[in-house]
C-alpha cells in the first residue's frame, strides 16, 4: 500500500479496469461511458538535479517510481518533458575518473550520472528541453550516444529517445547521426532523436510527441540545430505539432500525449486549446507545481494551480495539462480512463489518486540500488566541493528564479560586483557590469518554515546550512554553492559601449518583464529606473528605461557626489563606457545585441596570461577569466569568513529597498 497523504486511496489495476471506471467525454456531457482502458502516466520535468537537495531526493524518487508502477504493472508510462540535466557540480561530477567504477555509467562524461539514473528508473521517452543543450550539441550527442571502453566498461547512453517535432537536428554534424524516423516504437530506438514515438501499453498503442520552446536559440546552445517556428507565435507551433498528430491518427492511433517543454505553462495551456486529438499535455521548463487540496507538499511549497489544469480543445473536449516542480522533488501521476474510441474520460481522474507525489515521503517501493550507488558516488565527490570554503555570509543570498528574472536581488548585485572587481584587475578603466538574471541558477542559502508554523507569513530565510561531514559551517559559501548558483560558468568579456548602446541593452533587458524572461539585467557600476507600463522593445529602442546613472564609487548607491547622470528626461550624454559582461550574452544569448568593437574575452587563451598576472590566485577550482572564479576570488578578498561576512539582506528577507534597479510604476 502507498502510505502518502490522500494517496492511501488505492486503485489496484484489476479494480480500475474490471469494475469499469466511468466518465464522460466532456465535463458538460451527461452521458456516462465505461473506461475500456486505464492508463497510469508517471511524469517528470526539469529533473536536472542542480542542487544538493535534488541529489538527496533522487533515491526516494526512484523507489516511488517503482511503488506507483507496481500498482499498474502493465498500464504505466514513465515520461519526461525535458531538462533532464544542467551544467553544474552534479553534471561535472560524472566526468570524474571514479565514475568508471559505477556500472551504469561505465565511462566518465558530463551529465552521464543524470542519464544513468533515468535509465535505471526506466524512463521511456523525453522531450528536448533547453538545459539538455546547455553544453552545446557535441556534449548533447555524447550523453545520448553509446561509448565502448573495451572489455572493462561501457556507457550505454540514453536508453530512451529524445523527442522534438520543431527541432531539426539533421544539419548539425554532432546530432545528425542520431536522427531516426518518426513513429517508431520507443524501446527499439534508444540513443536517438525523433519527433514522435509510439509505446504499447497493455495492448493499446500510445503516440508520444515532443515539442520544444521556439525560444530555444535564445536560451541555450543550439548551434546548427534549426528551431521552428522562427517566431514565438503559439499558433504556428501548434500547426507544426498538429501535422505530426495527424500522422499518428492516420495510423489508427487514438491516444496521444504531448511532451511540451515551453518554459511557461501558459504556452502549454494555449496549445491545448489549439490542438485536436491530443489527449494529455505534460508541461516542462516552468517548474510549475500543480496540486489539489490534501496533497502533501514539501515545506514552503504552494500549488500554482489545480492538478490537472483542464483546457478545451477546438472540438470541445477537455484536455488535462499536467506539471510538477523539478529537481526530483515530485513525481507526477495521472491515472485516467479512455473509452473504446480512445476518448479521454475526465471524470475518471480522481484527485485522491492523481497528483504530485513529494519525494520526502517513501511510498514503499523497491529500493533502486543502481540509482543509490550513483547518488553515493556523486555525494562523495561533492564532499570535497562543499568543504572548499570560499567566503561567508550572514544572510540568505537570493538566487530564486522568480526574483532574479524580475528584479534586483542581492545575489545579482554580489556576482555583478564580483565581475566588475575582477575585470578591473585586468583593466581598471572598466566601469560597468551587466549580466542576465537567467544565468543565476540557485540561491546561496535556504528557506523553511519553523517547527509548528501554521502561517505562510512565518517563512524564514537562512544563510547556507552547515555540512558537517565536509567541515562546512553555517554561513560558509563553498565551491559547491558557487558552482550551483553560477552553473553555466561563462567567461567574462570586456567591451566599449556608447551611452545609446547601453540604454538599448537595458531596454532589451526589461522588455519581457511579464514573462520572467532570463534576459532581465543584474548590474554593478550603474543604477537605472524603468517603467514597465511604457512601450517595450527587444531591439533596444523602447521607452521603459527612464534614467541611468553611473555609480562612480561602485558602491551600489548612485546618489553620491561624483555619480554621473547618463540618461534622464529623454537626454543621453555623448560618452562611451567600458563594460564587462558574459560571453554568452555578448554572443547573442537571450537575444542581446552587443556592439562588436574592442571585445576582450578574459577567459580566452591569448588573454589568460595577462589575467593570471593580476588574478589574486586565492581560488583555483574554476578557470581563470570565468564568472565562478571572479566570485570566488572576490569573496576570498572581500567576505572571507565570519569576521568579515557578506551581510546585505535581500528584499525578500527584510533588506532595504532595491537601489540599483528601480521600477517606478509599482
Amino acid at each position: 500500500m502507498i502510505d502518502n497523504k490522500k494517496k492511501w486511496v488505492m486503485a489496484p489495476l484489476a479494480l480500475s479496469i474490471s469494475l469499469a471506471l466511468s466518465g464522460c467525454i466532456d465535463e458538460d456531457d451527461d452521458d456516462v461511458e465505461e473506461a475500456a482502458f486505464t492508463l497510469q502516466l508517471l511524469h517528470v520535468a526539469d529533473i536536472d538535479g542542480s542542487t544538493s537537495d535534488a541529489l538527496a531526493y533522487a533515491g526516494t524518487f526512484a523507489s516511488n517510481v517503482s511503488a506507483l508502477t507496481s500498482e499498474y504493472p502493465n498500464n504505466t508510462l514513465f515520461l519526461s518533458s525535458g531538462d533532464n540535466l544542467i551544467p553544474g557540480s552534479l553534471y561535472a561530477a560524472a566526468e570524474d575518473d571514479s565514475m568508471s567504477d559505477i556500472e551504469s555509467i561505465g565511462i566518465p562524461g558530463g551529465g552521464r550520472a543524470h542519464i544513468a539514473m533515468l535509465n535505471e528508473m526506466g524512463l521511456q521517452a523525453s522531450a528536448v528541453g533547453n538545459h539538455d543543450l546547455d553544453e552545446g550539441t557535441a556534449a548533447f550527442a555524447e550523453f545520448i550516444a553509446t561509448e565502448s571502453g573495451g572489455e572493462t566498461s561501457d556507457y550505454v547512453g540514453t536508453q530512451f529517445p529524445y523527442l522534438s517535432v520543431n527541432l531539426d537536428f539533421s544539419a548539425d554534424t554532432n546530432t545528425a547521426n542520431y536522427v531516426v524516423d518518426d513513429g517508431q516504437v520507443a524501446s527499439t530506438i534508444p540513443n536517438s532523436l525523433a519527433g514522435t514515438t509510439i509505446i504499447e501499453v497493455d495492448g493499446e498503442t500510445i503516440g508520444i510527441i515532443g515539442a520544444t520552446t521556439p525560444t530555444e536559440e535564445d536560451i541555450t546552445s543550439t548551434e546548427d540545430i534549426t528551431v521552428t517556428p522562427e517566431s514565438d507565435d503559439t499558433a504556428e507551433l501548434a500547426a507544426i505539432i498538429q501535422e505530426k498528430v495527424d500522422e499518428l491518427t492516420a495510423q489508427g492511433i487514438n491516444k496521444i500525449i504531448l511532451l511540451a517543454h515551453m518554459q511557461q505553462i501558459s504556452v502549454e495551456e494555449e496549445l491545448a486549446t489549439l490542438l485536436t486529438d491530443v489527449d494529455i499535455i505534460v508541461a516542462g521548463g516552468s517548474n510549475t507545481l500543480l496540486a489539489n487540496d490534501g496533497d502533501d507538499l514539501l515545506d514552503g511549497d504552494e500549488a500554482a494551480d489545480s492538478y490537472p489544469v483542464y483546457k478545451t480543445n477546438p472540438d470541445g473536449y477537455q484536455v488535462p495539462v499536467v506539471n510538477v516542480d523539478g529537481d526530483y522533488k515530485y513525481l507526477g501521476r495521472l491515472v485516467v480512463g479512455f473509452d473504446e474510441q480512445g476518448n479521454l474520460l475526465t471524470s475518471t481522474i480522481d484527485d485522491d489518486i492523481s497528483g504530485p507525489y513529494a519525494s520526502d515521503i517513501d511510498l514503499g517501493g523497491t529500493v533502486n540500488t543502481a540509482v543509490n550507488s550513483i547518488v553515493s558516488a556523486v555525494e562523495d565527490l561533492l564532499l570535497a566541493a562543499e568543504g572548499n570554503v570560499q567566503g561567508h555570509t550572514d544572510v540568505y543570498i537570493n538566487g530564486t528564479r522568480g526574483y532574479v528574472r524580475t528584479e534586483e536581488v542581492n545575489l545579482g548585485d554580489l556576482t555583478a560586483d564580483a565581475n566588475l572587481w575582477y575585470a578591473r584587475l585586468y583593466d581598471d578603466s572598466v566601469q560597468i557590469s551587466l549580466k542576465n538574471g537567467g544565468g543565476i541558477r540557485a540561491d546561496i542559502g535556504y528557506y523553511a518554515y519553523p517547527a509548528g508554523s501554521t502561517s505562510a507569513d512565518d517563512l524564514a530565510y537562512f544563510p547556507p546550512a552547515a555540512y558537517e561531514a565536509a567541515g562546512k559551517e553555517e554561513g560558509d559559501i563553498s565551491q559547491y554553492d558557487i558552482q550551483t548558483a553560477l552553473a553555466f560558468n561563462n567567461d567574462l568579456t570586456t567591451l566599449t559601449v556608447t551611452a545609446s548602446e547601453l540604454k538599448g541593452l537595458l531596454e532589451h533587458g526589461v522588455s519581457q518583464m511579464d514573462e520572467a524572461d532570463g534576459r532581465f539585467p543584474q548590474v554593478a557600476g550603474i543604477c537605472f529606473e524603468y517603467d514597465s507600463s511604457l512601450t517595450s522593445s527587444e531591439d533596444g529602442d523602447g521607452e521603459r528605461v527612464t534614467s541611468i546613472t553611473l555609480d562612480a564609487n561602485r558602491d551600489g548607491d548612485c546618489s553620491d557626489d561624483g555619480d554621473t547622470v547618463i540618461f534622464a528626461d529623454g537626454s543621453l550624454v555623448d560618452a562611451s563606457y567600458t563594460l564587462v559582461s558574459l560571453t554568452y550574452l555578448v554572443g547573442g544569448g537571450d537575444s542581446y545585441t552587443f556592439p562588436s568593437t574592442d571585445q576582450v574575452d578574459l577567459g580566452a587563451e591569448d588573454e589568460i596570461s595577462l589575467m593570471d598576472a593580476v588574478d589574486p590566485g586565492l581560488s583555483s577550482f574554476a578557470d581563470t577569466g570565468s564568472e565562478q572564479d571572479a566570485l570566488a576570488e572576490y569573496l576570498r578578498v572581500t567576505y572571507p569568513n565570519a569576521d568579515s561576512p557578506y551581510d546585505i539582506a535581500d528584499d525578500i528577507d527584510g533588506g532595504d529597498a532595491d537601489m540599483r534597479i528601480i521600477k517606478t510604476n509599482d
